[in-house]
């Protein structure tokens, strides 16, 4: 029977999230529960120099070892990166029994979640999963939104965060003040951030009010490649 998954966005700061293996994919799944705040750990006889250093900097906590039943204790999820049949299915199986989410790489039947491609422009994030069907083509997709999405949407959003807090602080009536964002959100300040044109995104916030949001928020230097496409 095939599976359907809920997409779903997990905060796991401060969160312990035990990963058992040492070598290149743990490492990548080692980054991506750093970045996203985790408290991490590593369990694994033998682990790849770049983990032994995040050890030493206090980064993760590393234990060079075999797995054993009780590892996954007070855990948040769990990744298994390891080509040991027998560990991913006792590792899963612990899982199972704490509720603990669970993803052994590559082994679908042995996941209770599984990790989408990722594209990541500051607070933006875009997940893209085919269900676990075909990864070459997540992979593909994830590399045509990245050319799609480019790096000035982490400052747009930054700034649109920013235009909130003030709209929200504003002295208007609360439909004014929703009236106000969806029309901003409407707005070219995409373009004004891409292109470098501060002139006309200044205008575009004093005709809402808004004039000093610019003065606490730095905008980066023009785009000189995207203006000569």
């Amino acid at each position: 029977m095939e599976k359907s998954y809920f997409p779903v966005f997990l905060d796991i700061k401060n969160k312990l999230c035990v990963v058992i293996g040492g070598g290149k994919v743990a490492e990548r799944k080692v980054f991506s529960l750093i970045e996203a705040g985790a408290k991490v750990k590593v369990i694994a006889p033998q682990v790849l120099e770049s983990i032994e250093e995040l050890a030493k900097k206090g980064k993760v906590i590393l234990e060079k070892r075999e797995y054993k039943k009780g590892d996954l204790e007070g855990a948040r999820l769990v990744i298994a990166a390891t080509n040991n049949e027998e560990v991913q299915k006792e590792v899963y199986e612990e899982a199972e029994e704490r509720g603990i989410f669970c993803n052994v790489v590559d082994v679908p039947e042995l996941c209770s979640f599984i990790v989408p491609s990722i594209v990541r422009r500051g607070p933006l994030c875009i997940a893209i999963s085919t269900s676990g069907k075909a990864p070459a083509v997540a992979k593909r997709l994830r590399q045509i939104l990245e050319d799609l999405f480019g790096e000035e949407y982490a400052v747009y959003l930054e700034l649109m965060g920013r235009i909130r807090e003030f709209v929200l602080k504003m002295d208007i009536p609360q439909e004014e003040k929703h009236l106000k964002l969806n029309r901003l959100a409407l707005a070219p300040i995409l373009d004004c951030i891409k292109y470098g044109d501060t002139k006309l995104l200044k205008e575009m916030l004093k005709s809402e009010g808004l004039s000093e949001v610019l003065t606490l928020f730095e905008l980066p230097s023009p785009n000189t490649s995207a203006k000569e496409t």
